[in-house]
C-alpha cells in the first residue's frame, strides 16, 4: 500500500527520546508567507475597492436626500425620500433624454464596429501598393486632438444640412477611427492566413471572407470597440452641445440634459437648488452602462487577453 506523504515539516525526535515521539514544528515557512501576502492582497484590494465605489456610494445617497441634506456629506441619509425617483420623471424629461442617447449610442458604436472591422481586415490581409504608408497615415491621425477637426467637421454638418439633427452625433461613425482599425487589425493579424486562402480556393469572394470567416472570429474584439464606442457616445457632452444646444430640451441627450438640470436648479438663475433631482438623474443614466458591460463582460475580457497577439 502506498503511503502517503504530508506536505507538513517533521521534525525528528532528539537524542535519548523514544522512537514513537515525534515533534511537529508547524506548517512550511513557504505557506506562512503565501498567506501573509494574499491577506495584504486582498487587503490593498479592498481598500482600493472601497475608495473607488465612495463617489457612487454618495450619488445614491444623495439621490434619496430632501434638498437640504444633499451636501451633508453622509452617507447614511437623515430622511430617505423615495418619492425623488418618481417626481424626477415630472420635473424633466428623463426618458427623452435616456432614449436619444440609447439611439444616438447604438448607432455609432453598431457602425463604427463594422466599418472599422471592414478597414481593419483590409489592412490585416490584402496586399497593394502603398500600403504602408497609408496605415502610417492612418496611425498619425490618431495624434490629432479632436478639437482641431472641430470646425472642419461643424463646416461640413451645416453644409449638408444636418445641423440641429443627431445624424452628426453618429453619421462619422461610417468612416471608422485610427484607434479601432488598428485594435482590430492587430486581431485579424492573428489568424492563420492559410484559412482565408483555402476559402478563396473554395470560391469565397473577398467580401465573404470578412462576413463568413474574418468577423465572426473577431467578436471578442469587436465587442471591445462596441464597448468603448458605446462608453465614448454616451459620455459625450461636446458633440450634443454644438448640434443640438439650438434644438428642444426634449432633443437633448443624457450629458447635455444633466447639464441643463444644474442650470436650471442653480440659485444663480432663479433655481430653487433642487439638485436632488440631477443626482436621481446621474443615477439612472448609469444603468445602461452597467448593463452593457455586465453582458458583455465575458466578450471583454477575451478580447483583451486576443488583442495584440501578433504585431
Amino acid at each position: 500500500m502506498a503511503t502517503e506523504v504530508s506536505s507538513e515539516r517533521i521534525v525528528a525526535p532528539r537524542r535519548g527520546a523514544t522512537t514513537d515521539t515525534v515533534q511537529w514544528a508547524g506548517p512550511p515557512r513557504h505557506k506562512v508567507a503565501s498567506t501573509a501576502a494574499q491577506v495584504v492582497q486582498w487587503t490593498l484590494l479592498g481598500g482600493f475597492s472601497l475608495l473607488f465605489l465612495y463617489p457612487f456610494v454618495w450619488l445614491l445617497s444623495a439621490s434619496l436626500k430632501p434638498r437640504g441634506e444633499i451636501f451633508d456629506n453622509r452617507l447614511l441619509p437623515l430622511t430617505v425620500v423615495w418619492d425623488n425617483y418618481v417626481e424626477v420623471f415630472n420635473q424633466l424629461p428623463l426618458l427623452s433624454w435616456i432614449s436619444n442617447s440609447i439611439i444616438i449610442a447604438l448607432l455609432s458604436a453598431g457602425l463604427m464596429t463594422i466599418s472599422s472591422s471592414l478597414v481593419a481586415f483590409g489592412f490585416a490581409y490584402f496586399r497593394f501598393p502603398g500600403k504602408t504608408w497609408l496605415f502610417r497615415l492612418l496611425l498619425a491621425s490618431m495624434m490629432l486632438p479632436g478639437a482641431v477637426t472641430l470646425i472642419p467637421n461643424y463646416l461640413i454638418w451645416r453644409y449638408l444640412g444636418w445641423l440641429g439633427t443627431s445624424v452628426p452625433l453618429w453619421g462619422a461613425a461610417l468612416f471608422g477611427s485610427g484607434f479601432y482599425i488598428f485594435l482590430m487589425r492587430q486581431f485579424y493579424l492573428s489568424l492563420p492566413r492559410e484559412l482565408f486562402e483555402a476559402a478563396r480556393v473554395d470560391g469565397c469572394s473577398a467580401l465573404g471572407l470578412f462576413t463568413r470567416i474574418a468577423f465572426p472570429l473577431a467578436l471578442p474584439a469587436s465587442v471591445i470597440v462596441f464597448i468603448f464606442e458605446f462608453q465614448a457616445s454616451w459620455n459625450n457632452f461636446t458633440g450634443p452641445l454644438i448640434y443640438l444646444n439650438a434644438t428642444g430640451v426634449e432633443n437633448f441627450t443624457v450629458p447635455l440634459g444633466i447639464a441643463h438640470a444644474m442650470s436650471l436648479y442653480s440659485p444663480t438663475n432663479g433655481g430653487q437648488g433642487d439638485y436632488q433631482y440631477v443626482m436621481v438623474a446621474s443615477l439612472l443614466v448609469t444603468l445602461p452602462m452597467i448593463i452593457i458591460f455586465a453582458f458583455g463582460q465575458r466578450y471583454f475580457v477575451e478580447g483583451v487577453a486576443s488583442v495584440g497577439v501578433k504585431g
